[in-house]
């Protein structure tokens, strides 16, 4: 292709980040070509290995089984919901593995494989797939074969039989997708009956509303590609509609599109937007659809919605969603393993500077984990422990060593092959990950393994000789199915209506014009090595950097880490001057980064990288410091003491884990709420418990604010709306730097969501009375003696009923004081390894691996349940892992609804997580 200008990123300067990354202070040594050449083997010895295991144990079947050596067929096995969807009894990984014989030069098994295809491989089956997996995985295939069986017919020596054949299944699926279509915004059912469609009783499909971005956006190669190949533009006309729509329902002020739509009203039914699951290939197929087809059109919208990304997404080196309305605000703390194709993207883009960032904070978490998680906070710890041996990262690898020529990436290549054959290889294939921190293993090797894993790593370790054809000749689709380029000089003007509306005239000044490739675009290594090499020093100890040299009397003396309190401006003046930035996150932390040409000078630079340094010690030694997580128990009525919320503890402040009684008063809301100059509603404050709202100053200055206006406790709720420790986790308040020794009342943390719920009780009863202890009390040694209240509630139990309360207070879970255990209901501290430290306070968190946990499950959870009529009613429980949720039984006190309520609002949060997954992790 050729264009008439080009927009590459050129000389850009080094950054420096505090992360989690611990390497080697040794530069990247040139690979031998032997090297690369026994790599490259290597890579054909493990296709061959998880090729011919599936033909030997599990073809005709979609997939292999590699721990039982079977197939899995659908309807046989035990389901698994949504991810079922991909197979259709159609062959699916001999499909999907097509093009990657050919690029592998294995063309005699090609032959053989395409001739088992057309002889044994039917469509027709009365089956419900997913449009997305069906269109990428089989309709891909099915092209991508076809474009290597063409090539090689042209060659004059192999598949001379050859008469378009696959072309012709190709055409036969797409029109059984065609009436996933029939909708009135043009966007697709998300499943379709591959023999009846989507209407009728008959087709148990057609009921969905809504379906995910990247499931509408993620059709246009394929179907463009079939009606070029075919000439019917039926197909591309369809995708283009699709993408129209969802270019139509862009948010308009950030140019961000949500996570799922309504498929018939077009309304966001998630509107967190990110580069991950759910939207991930979106944003890929605007640009690849620009580079296959020639049209304009995409890549202007591409370039308006990657702005965006960089804009608000993008905080380099990492990935977070945003609320698209509210794009300054983080929709959450944890990153997906899907967005690891993101800097490749970019590479295509040309922006490279962002894509090695990215992949070396992605590398830094794969050789922590072995593999990436299927999600993991921004601190590095896992959030999901799974990994289906997902390509995405190998995919990256292979376009920045080609972008870059550094042989940095062809270790990391090394890296991906090494864990895969130590970590998932069975006799049987290869086989994904249960839980990267046990190394246990899962029944499971996707079609997608075979169809991207290694392509990618062949072409990263092959020379130009050992390719059969030359790449740049074609584009990769989402399942690196390889469409040749020259189909953008096929005829569709006349078949093709353009949509362009008159806002979309295409304006030079409103975009980059780029010619996306993969060709060398630096030819010096230094570059990228510029970009990491700074990071590694912050974190390898073992590279100590001298300090500068200072005439004495000149300039004022650096600031260390120690003196530094974030709301003080003249510190943050010293930051900027050194040129250290800050990044908000979403649980409320300040993440530091460096930009070592943003700082006044060269001596101001090392004071910087001094500062990093500094502030991971810091961390580190605070990290060491770890408390266990304390309990809020609700004691008033009508809770009597059955609802306790989990919450952080203070590294600074009464020790309650040394009180056997704890502290209990009534709460109160201090005057200014955020608690960072003096109380004005002290009268109201003495003697009571106050709450206080994070933010704007220290804790430990809130702390000395509500002591001084005669306050017994204090309880801090989180201002980022939506947190919960369920979905992040908790972390100690630490100090401002000072000697705390001042303080002498307990203060305690909550995130947004189990605050909440305090301040709801507070609204609705007046007067809330809570105990702060180092764990949940039994009501007995609370109410001490006294009739328990559970039976006391005005007009809701009988004597009778009092006393069978009574009798079964040993089911109310809820923990006995001599046993010392919290039992798993209230709050389960047996699934965290430890709390996360904030080392200065108000949140400034380099997020360092001194900081992290690798082998943390989780973070603790709050179980709380609203009153019942009777006691032994069960605690509504939150299991992330196994996604199950135990409801409340019997009715709700109707003086306890808004409770309710909140905690059925929190249900629906995990449940959108737990959609997510479903939809493409």
């Amino acid at each position: 292709m050729s264009c008439s200008r080009t927009s590459v990123a050129v000389t850009m300067p080094p950054v420096f980040i505090l992360m989690l990354l611990g390497a080697l202070c040794s530069l990247g040594q040139t690979m031998s070509r032997d090297e690369k050449h026994k790599l490259r083997n290597q890579v054909i010895e493990m296709f061959d290995h998880a090729y011919q295991n599936y033909m030997d144990h599990a073809y005709p079947a979609d997939e292999l089984m590699p721990l039982t050596c079977r197939g899995r067929v659908r309807g046989l096995e035990p389901s698994r919901g949504d991810v079922d969807d991909a197979l259709g009894k159609f062959s699916l990984t001999l499909i999907d593995t097509l093009d990657t014989l050919v690029l592998l030069n294995k063309t005699t098994e090609f032959e053989a494989a395409v001739r088992r295809v057309l002889s044994d491989v039917r469509l027709d089956n009365d089956i419900v797939v997913s449009v997305f997996e069906t269109n990428i995985r089989v309709l891909g295939g099915l092209l991508g074969g076809h474009s290597m069986a063409v090539m090689l017919k042209e060659g004059g020596q192999n598949m001379q039989w050859y008469q378009d054949e696959l072309l012709h299944m190709a055409k036969d699926l797409g029109l059984r997708l065609l009436p996933a279509f029939n909708t009135s915004s043009g966007l697709p059912y998300p499943r379709v009956n591959l023999k009846y469609g989507v209407r009728g009783p008959e087709t148990r499909t057609g009921t969905e509303t809504d379906t995910c971005t990247a499931c509408a956006g993620t059709i246009i190669l394929e179907f463009a590609a079939l009606s070029r190949f075919t000439g019917d533009p039926v197909f591309e006309a369809h995708a283009r509609r699709a993408l129209d729509f969802l270019w139509e329902k862009r948010q308009r002020n950030s140019n961000l599109v949500g996570t799922t739509i309504n498929i018939h009203s077009g309304e966001w039914v998630r509107r967190d937007s990110g580069v991950g699951a759910g939207i991930d290939s979106y944003y890929e197929y605007l640009l690849k659809a620009y580079i296959l087809l020639g049209d304009d059109l995409f890549l202007q919208r591409f370039n308006i919605h990657y702005a965006s990304i960089m804009k608000y997404i993008s905080q380099p080196p990492l990935l977070l969603d945003v609320h698209i309305h509210k794009p300054l605000l983080p929709a959450r703390t944890w990153m997906d393993s899907l967005l690891a194709f993101f800097p490749g993207l970019q590479v295509l883009k040309g922006d490279i500077r962002p894509a090695i960032e990215t992949h070396e904070m992605l590398y830094q978490v794969t050789k922590k984990h072995n593999f990436l998680p299927e999600a993991f906070t921004t601190d590095f710890r896992v959030h999901w422990a799974q990994h289906p041996l997902r390509p995405e990262f190998a995919e990256s690898t292979y376009f920045l060593y080609k972008a870059t020529g550094d042989p940095y990436y062809l270790e990391a290549g090394r890296t991906i092959l090494d864990n895969l054959n130590r970590f998932a290889r069975v006799p049987c294939g290869f086989a994904a990950m249960k839980d990267v921190r046990t190394g246990s293993h899962e029944d499971r090797m996707d079609s997608f393994f075979l169809a991207e894993m290694f392509k990618y790593l062949f072409l990263l370790f092959a020379e130009a000789e050992d390719l059969p054809f030359d790449v740049e000749d074609y584009v990769f689709t989402t399942e690196a199915h390889l469409l040749p380029l020259s189909l953008s000089t096929t005829p569709h003007s006349s078949l093709i209506s353009s949509n362009r509306t008159s806002e979309e005239e295409l304006d030079d000044s409103n975009f980059d014009w780029t010619c996306p490739n993969t060709r060398l675009l630096f030819p010096d290594p230094a570059f990228p090595r510029n970009l990491r090499e700074p990071i590694r020093s912050a974190v390898d100890k073992s590279c100590p950097r001298p300090a500068p040299y200072r005439e004495p009397g000149m300039g004022r003396p650096p600031l260390r880490a120690q003196d530094f309190m974030a709301n003080n401006p003249e510190h943050l003046e010293l930051l900027r001057r050194m040129g250290v930035s800050l990044i908000h996150l979403k649980d409320g932390r300040v993440q530091l980064v460096q930009h070592a040409t943003q700082a006044v000078s060269a001596v101001a630079a090392e004071d910087g990288v001094r500062f990093m340094q500094e502030m991971m010690e810091l961390s580190s030694q605070q990290q060491k410091e770890q408390l266990p997580p304390r309990a809020i128990q609700i004691v008033s009525h009508p809770f009597f003491g059955r609802v306790v919320l989990t919450a952080g503890p203070a590294q600074f402040g009464t020790d309650l884990s040394k009180s056997s009684t704890g502290v209990r008063g009534f709460v109160a809301v201090a005057e200014p709420y955020s608690g960072c100059s003096e109380i004005t509603n002290a009268e109201y404050i003495q003697g009571h418990i106050a709450l206080l709202q994070r933010g704007q100053c220290m804790f430990a200055e809130k702390a000395r604010h509500i002591q001084k206006a005669g306050a017994i406790g204090g309880i801090v709720i989180d201002d980022n709306e939506g947190s919960s420790s369920d979905t992040a986790p908790l972390f100690q308040m630490a100090g401002d730097g000072r000697n705390t020794d001042d303080v002498t009342l307990p203060l305690l943390f909550l995130f947004h969501k189990e605050g909440n719920i305090l301040l709801e009780a507070l609204k609705e009863y007046r007067e809330v009375e809570v105990l702060l202890s180092d764990k949940a009390r039994d009501r007995a040694a609370i109410f001490k003696g006294k009739p328990l209240p559970g039976s006391l509630i005005e007009g809701s139990v009988d004597v009778q009923e009092a006393e069978e309360d009574c009798t079964t207070e040993a089911t109310t879970p809820v923990p006995s004081e001599p046993s010392g255990q919290q039992p798993t209901s209230k709050v389960e501290l047996e699934e965290s390894a430890s709390e996360e430290v904030s080392p200065l306070q108000e949140e400034v968190s380099p997020a360092s691996e001194n900081t992290s946990t690798a082998e943390e499950v989780g973070s603790p959870k709050e179980e709380v349940s609203p009153v019942k009529e009777e006691a032994d009613l069960a605690q509504p429980t939150e299991e992330r892992d196994s996604e199950k949720r135990e409801e409340p039984e019997g009715d709700t006190d109707s003086s306890s609804q808004s409770v309710d309520e909140l905690l059925a609002d929190w249900r629906e949060d995990l449940e959108a997580f737990q959609q997510m997954e479903k939809d493409e992790l």
